[in-house]
């Protein structure tokens, strides 16, 4: 269980890491899909899974050993798939405005959507276990010294993963646009 705790801990950092770039950097900032009408559709999805994301964090990474919270962090794990399918399903007629989706930009997509899942599946084998009675959830994991790190990076992760759910959001209120549009940074 410990590498397999050192492996979510680096699969999660991954994938924030990529998240940012893409989901803050590149989707609001740089091509501000918010504002264009083939990409509200989009955007919209965008705000639902960074909302999944921040729900799967607490319910799944973070609240470890309540397994209520887990079997509802499971059941926001499918709505992400679910909601991650439609996205990649409107991205093509979404992007018409820039001409298409980058072919870079989609292979940041894979990345960050395989680091994610990843991460995802990886605490699956931890939480998850089998017997001849069947399936159990681990829950007791206080011993095992990697998840210490884990849970700590868990936990540092939330705060950005609330504000960027809210920027979602915000981004639809033309008060809040006004100046988030007049943020310019001499590299882009």
């Amino acid at each position: 269980m410990e590498i397999a705790f050192i492996i979510s801990s680096i699969l999660l950092i991954c994938y924030s890491l990529l998240a940012v770039f893409d989901g803050v950097f590149l989707h609001l900032y740089k091509y501000r899909l918010y504002l264009h009408k083939e990409s509200k559709f989009e955007h919209f999805t965008h705000t639902l899974r960074a909302f999944f994301f921040t729900g799967i964090l607490i319910s799944v990474f973070i609240n470890i050993e309540n397994n209520s919270w887990f079997l509802f962090g499971c059941i926001l794990i499918s709505l992400d798939i679910i909601t991650l399918l439609l996205d990649a399903y409107v991205e093509k007629d979404s992007r018409k405005f820039m001409g298409g989706l980058p072919r870079w930009e989609y292979i940041i997509h894979l990345l960050v959507n395989g680091f994610h899942f990843a991460s995802i599946a990886v605490f699956l084998v931890i939480k998850v276990g089998f017997n001849y009675n069947g399936i159990f959830l681990n829950s007791d994991f206080q011993q095992i010294e990697s998840f210490k790190s884990f849970n700590l990076i868990a936990l540092n992760l939330l705060p950005g993963a609330i504000i960027i759910s809210l920027l979602h959001i915000l981004v639809y209120s033309e008060k809040f646009n006004s100046y988030f549009n007049k943020i310019q940074l001499k590299c882009c």
